[in-house]
């Protein structure tokens, strides 16, 4: 009777750890997928007053309005702010740092703020994150996408 439970208990575990790392890999792919959706967007040229000239405005598609006010799940990089320490907010870069877009590598549509529940540690290595979409078409000093609410996956 007890090999039957613990082969029961042996099973029951083995399946459970299959799962999650099933979850794992969803999550993974999700993210990686919604960096694909982000991408959709143009640019319309319109003037800013406080600028005293024309700037790009980001135009979104369907699909990336269909995200806004959605939790999503991002994977990407830190790019740290403040040193490399945990942080609550920070932009999240679909590339590595020397590929994101402050270094020229990608464009706007390609990184992120990210204002996190809890600080989140730094690492070099691609991470995912979750959290509430903000868009962003009218605030030439933000980022054009906005994470609210951020958990580390």
């Amino acid at each position: 009777m007890q090999i039957k439970n613990i082969y029961i208990f042996c099973l029951t575990l083995i399946l459970s750890l299959g799962a999650l790392n099933m979850q794992a890999q969803d999550d993974n792919e999700t993210g990686s997928r919604t960096w694909k959706t982000l991408s959709k967007i143009t640019y319309r040229k319109q003037f800013d007053e406080l600028m005293g000239f024309k700037v790009d405005v980001p135009v979104f598609s369907d699909d990336v309005k269909a995200l806004e006010g959605k939790e999503v799940v991002v994977k990407g990089y830190i790019i740290p702010t403040e040193g490399y320490k945990s942080h609550t907010e920070f932009v999240f870069s679909a590339f590595p740092y020397n590929m994101c877009f402050f270094c020229g590598g990608a464009g706007p549509e390609t990184v992120m703020e990210v204002e996190a529940k809890k600080p989140i540690k730094f690492t070099a290595e691609a991470v995912s994150i979750k959290g509430i979409l903000e868009l962003n078409d009218d605030d030439i000093n933000r980022l054009i996408y906005i994470l609210k609410d951020a958990e580390s996956l």
